[in-house]
């Protein structure tokens, strides 16, 4: 007669190292867990990164970050450490990650971020961490901003931040905070961003503050510059948003202005053409041109000009319109 003993669930177990509660719980991320775990089930197995990438569902490049983690933390042999893998001839490169807009600088002597300095390992991330009250604030602090639990590699880019590009740790929370409002709170886009706010050495409370509104400023312009040609919202490119907000932040035109110019530039291209728009708006800029009704009078003095007729009938007629009411409906300044 054989007898068994039915454990349910505990029929199959495997063992986790104590260290990995006791010194590493409270940094690793999600994805460093799960990878862990997966590798302590498969213990003795041969695998590769696209196996464990495959079976958790994980990008590939995350689950390379966590082997790396936990073989920065002893967990495997040196030897076995992971290596970027070679891209076929044939692949497509990786689309890039957009990237903030950048704003010219004032003359002056700003500190140059030429490239990215190399990020710390996880058994220094936890030194400081555990030595330091700030950095520990630091990392809780972003992950309430950010609304769920850091990774081993994001806590390691946020130290970087702190400690290499040398932005004070109130300036990196309102650099996040920003990020998070605009749902770009990945952390490539942080890391290029706090790059671009070292270079212009916005290292100070209030020097953040002063570029966030600016930031704010830009994406509001851009807005009613949507709004005033009927535009769907998508996300303008830098030179785009540029435009916008030196239309409607700087030379202060209205949204009937904007529509005149936007009309004028599909007329003549067909599409939507920022670069277009704004030779007309900055010759009315010029001109003090304000109003829809000055636009169209001085049209019509050109298209005078350009057959040999005379420009002041012209004007004439246009006072006669005004005075009929034509252009009432047209915002004035």
């Amino acid at each position: 007669m054989s007898y068994t003993v039915n454990l349910g669930a505990w029929n199959s177990v495997f063992a986790v190292p104590c260290s990995v509660v006791d010194k590493y719980l409270k940094l690793a991320g999600s994805v460093q867990l799960k990878v862990l775990l997966w590798i302590l089930r498969h213990a003795g197995e041969t695998f590769e990164a696209q196996d464990v990438a495959a079976a958790l569902g994980i990008d590939r490049a995350d689950i390379g970050d966590a082997l790396l983690y936990w073989q920065e933390a002893g967990f495997f042999p040196a030897d076995q450490q992971t290596k970027p893998e070679a891209v076929p001839p044939d692949a497509k490169a990786p689309e890039q990650p957009e990237q903030p807009p950048a704003e010219s600088h004032s003359s002056g002597s700003a500190r140059r971020v030429l490239s990215r300095p190399q990020k710390p390992d996880s058994g220094f991330v936890a030194k400081r961490v555990e030595e330091s009250t700030e950095i520990s604030c630091l990392m809780q602090s972003a992950q309430q901003v950010l609304g769920r639990l850091i990774s081993g590699g994001e806590s390691a880019t946020l130290l970087m931040i702190h400690d290499e590009f040398g932005l004070p740790s109130d300036v990196i929370i309102m650099l996040l905070q920003y990020t998070a409002s605009i749902s770009k709170a990945n952390m490539r886009y942080i890391e290029k961003m706090a790059m671009n706010w070292a270079d212009e050495e916005i290292n100070t409370h209030e020097k953040a503050e002063e570029k966030l509104r600016r930031l704010t400023e830009c994406r509001q312009a851009w807005r009613k510059v949507e709004q005033a040609v009927g535009m769907p919202h998508r996300s303008p490119s830098t030179k785009e948003e540029a435009f916008a907000d030196l239309w409607i932040t700087q030379w202060k035109f209205s949204a009937d202005m904007i529509r005149e110019a936007y009309d004028r530039a599909v007329d003549a291209t067909g599409k939507f053409s920022a670069s277009y728009m704004n030779r007309i708006l900055e010759r009315w800029k010029k001109a003090n041109i304000s109003t829809v009704l000055q636009a169209e009078r001085e049209k019509m003095e050109r298209a005078a000009a350009r057959k040999g007729g005379k420009s002041s009938s012209l004007s004439q007629d246009l006072d006669e319109f005004e005075r009929s009411g034509v252009f009432d409906n047209f915002d004035r300044k």
